[in-house]
């Protein structure tokens, strides 16, 4: 069986009548190549077919383009959405990834995870892990040890850590403050699990918003799921034994919303005359629920973006052997008004 055999730089050199260094500036996209010599070379690339190594790359620039991924919870639309930013923007600032999947989000025995990637050679790690428990009380004990920049996400700020999330706090106020808007006041909420950071910033937001409104708190208006649609059903039966006089929901999740939304129809409550619902994520599926669900919008795709662009900035800020300082990035969520909230 015959095989084309891949084109060398040496072959586009002697094509283009020019040294290697000279196709290396060209494929770099180096400023010190007469336009004329640059436009010869890129006919003879194109010509041959020509793909420059990833390897040689690395070899000659002491780096390996190559990007550490830790993640957690695959299955789940969030994470998923995540990981599909990071891999969009490292293809588009030609980097490639080595990814790493923790099979539980409360895993703390990440050393030997972070020594593999290490030994691979990486240029720098994006933990796409949220913060659950203390499953990020390792970068107080070995962070400094990391000899590359890393960034978080889905992390609660701290100094000397770089970290990009949503802003959940200000999505649970939007949330909240909607349906007060809209004349409710016995204003219940379904959170996520209190252990996650993200959970507890927008049951903080419901309860700050309500207590602002002069509306009366208690434990008895919350019940908590674990971000499952039967969860949420269960946290909603709850609800509505604790608190028999609710009239609206900021429910942590759209799938536990859905639940909500089916046991509301189930016992005969209309949505939104007898309780208005608002969710949070704005999942696809979000707009088809029955009334069509009430949310807040994340960009779980433009984290996964964000990261990766703050990271490889910091990977060239180390590289001139310059201070990285740390950055916190809150990424803003927009309310989306559908029909289970909106009161006539």
């Amino acid at each position: 069986m015959n095989h084309n055999k891949r084109a060398t730089i040496k072959q586009v050199a002697r094509l283009a009548g020019v040294s290697t260094q000279t196709v290396s500036r060209v494929i770099n996209d180096r400023p010190d190549v007469a336009p004329e010599t640059r436009e010869r070379v890129q006919q003879v690339i194109e010509k041959l077919k020509y793909q420059p190594s990833a390897l040689a790359r690395s070899l000659i620039q002491q780096r390996s383009f190559t990007l550490g991924v830790v993640t957690a919870g695959l299955k789940f639309t969030g994470p998923s959405r995540t990981l599909n930013g990071i891999t969009n923007k490292a293809e588009e600032l030609g980097y490639a990834l080595l990814l790493e999947e923790l099979l539980q989000f409360d895993t703390d025995n990440i050393k030997p995870l972070l020594e593999n990637l290490l030994a691979r050679h990486v240029d720098g790690i994006v933990w796409a892990v949220p913060e659950v428990g203390n499953n990020h009380r390792w970068v107080d004990e070995i962070l400094n040890d990391v000899p590359v920049p890393v960034v978080f996400l889905t992390m609660q700020p701290r100094p000397g850590v770089s970290t990009i999330s949503v802003n959940n706090y200000d999505g649970g106020v939007l949330a909240t403050q909607h349906l007060l808007d809209q004349g409710c006041h016995q204003i219940g909420h379904i959170s996520g699990p209190q252990d996650w950071w993200e959970a507890r910033q927008r049951k903080q937001a419901w309860q700050d918003t309500l207590k602002k409104a002069g509306v009366i708190v208690a434990e008895a208006h919350c019940a908590e799921g674990n971000w499952s649609s039967s969860s949420g059903e269960v946290a909603f039966e709850q609800l509505l034994l604790s608190y028999p006089k609710i009239d609206a929901v900021f429910v942590g999740n759209d799938q536990m919303a859905l639940a909500v939304l089916q046991i509301a129809n189930r016992r005969g409550l209309r949505i939104p005359q007898n309780l208005a619902v608002v969710g949070f994520d704005n999942f696809a599926e979000s707009a088809y629920f029955w009334p069509a669900l009430t949310t807040i919008s994340q960009n779980h795709h433009e984290v996964g973006c964000r990261a990766v662009q703050e990271l490889v900035s910091q990977i060239e800020v180390s590289r001139r052997d310059e201070k990285v300082e740390p950055q916190h990035v809150l990424l803003t969520c927009e309310l989306v008004v559908r029909d289970s909230s909106v009161v006539p």
